[in-house]
């Protein structure tokens, strides 16, 4: 199963200062390490919380990993795959995911409907980066 995750989705405020920093020389821009997974991107209802930049974790994290692989689509759109082993988070309701730099703080969060993780599948997660 694979989610390719464009909607409902933000550059964190602490992800657009590094950016800002590292353009005018003060700071070197921290690699993006990993995904981050939760399940706390949507309510009571099933419906979707729109994330703010302004947000530095996720609702409700449940786990950090290092991405599998990138691929640079165009020369302003890099996308990040990570995969959810069988073995990882059985039983979750994954509904928001984000990218993580070399510093730990999350600079990109994504929220979508809640997803299922049964035990026995992989799941593989997208996000596409963009500038």
């Amino acid at each position: 199963m694979a989610e390719n995750l464009t909607q409902n989705q933000i550059i964190t405020i602490a992800g657009r200062k590094k950016m800002l920093r590292a353009r005018a020389g003060e700071i070197q821009l921290p690699k993006i390490v990993g995904f981050v997974f939760g399940d706390g991107g949507v309510d009571a209802d099933g419906n979707v919380i729109a994330p703010l930049e302004t947000e530095s974790e996720l609702k409700n994290e449940l786990l950090r990993k290092k991405y599998d692989t990138y691929t640079m689509l165009s020369d302003t759109k890099c996308k990040y795959e990570c995969e959810l082993k069988e073995s990882e988070l059985p039983g979750a309701a994954i509904s928001e995911i984000g990218l993580y730099d070399a510093d730990g703080d999350i600079v990109t969060i994504k929220r979508f409907t809640a997803k299922g993780k049964d035990a026995d599948i992989s799941m593989t997660f997208y996000i596409n980066d963009t500038f």
